[in-house]
């Protein structure tokens, strides 16, 4: 199972994760989605169905990376995704959750 780096901050209990997703890192934030839903449900992420089954991939990096003018600070996108509902703010917080 592959788990977010030890120096992102997360914190799981049993009905929902939550990870700190650094904006400024060179991984993808599809990869850190699909890698919370997979901590979430104790499943390798090879496992998983492909996160553009259930989310356009590209936009969802577009929604959230850089711009000229600094980082985006406010706004959420909410999802499906392997049976989880998975919530990526602004900040940076990845929350998977049962719906």
């Amino acid at each position: 199972m592959n788990e977010m780096t030890s120096d992102s901050p997360s914190t799981h209990t049993g009905d929902h994760y939550s990870v700190q997703y650094d904006r400024l890192d060179d991984e993808p934030l599809s990869v850190a989605v699909a890698d919370a839903v997979a901590t979430f449900c104790n499943m390798n992420v090879t496992d998983l169905d492909p996160l553009h089954y259930a989310i356009n991939a590209d936009a969802l990096e577009r929604l959230f990376e850089p711009r000229a003018n600094g980082l985006r600070s406010e706004g959420s996108v909410t999802f499906e995704y392997n049976d989880c509902l998975v919530t990526v703010t602004a900040t940076g917080e990845i929350l998977v959750e049962r719906p």
